[in-house]
């Protein structure tokens, strides 16, 4: 697998959804258990891009296998703060393609105007923790029962890093 990372584009969006939903059906990684509609992706997306957010892919050909976006908090006290989303498809993980889109994503949140880009990982997501400390997050807290799958509650971790 010879991969890239390009900021997203429109010609990527029906991939990215796909890719999307598969990594939401894994009911790992997501807050969702499977995307949402097509149509409702696509305006998240043209929004982040729109306003300038960071929103990049990780492409194998044409076809979507990873993304990493920031997404704007709102509020005018917020402005200046980021929401992490970052997932890999199964056969594209432990590559360093999580690495290098989170890098990515984290120089355009600076030059954005962003100076905190905060997330939550599942605590027994070991391998994407090890990531996010590596790039210099560091923990802020606990959050209990963050999700709730297949009757099984799951805590996370709050993290952020700051510019």
């Amino acid at each position: 697998m010879n991969c890239t990372v390009e900021p997203t584009a429109e010609p990527h969006f029906e991939s990215l959804h796909r890719a999307l939903d598969v990594v939401a059906r894994e009911q790992k990684y997501l807050a969702l258990t499977q995307a949402p509609p097509l149509a409702q992706s696509i305006d998240f997306y043209r929004g982040l891009i729109a306003g300038g957010f960071p929103h990049f892919v990780a492409l194998d050909g044409d076809r979507v296998v990873g993304w990493c976006d920031v997404s704007p908090v709102f509020g005018h006290s917020r402005a200046h703060v980021g929401v992490l989303g970052i997932a890999l498809l199964p056969e594209a993980r432990g590559r360093g393609l999580g690495r290098r889109l989170l890098q990515a994503a984290i120089d355009k949140s600076w030059e954005r105007g962003l100076t905190r880009i905060e997330l939550s990982v599942r605590t027994d997501n070991a391998n994407a923790r090890a990531l996010y400390e590596r790039l210099g997050f560091e923990h802020e807290g606990l959050l209990r029962r963050t999700t709730l799958v297949d009757g099984n509650y799951h805590d996370s971790y709050a993290m952020a890093l700051l510019r």
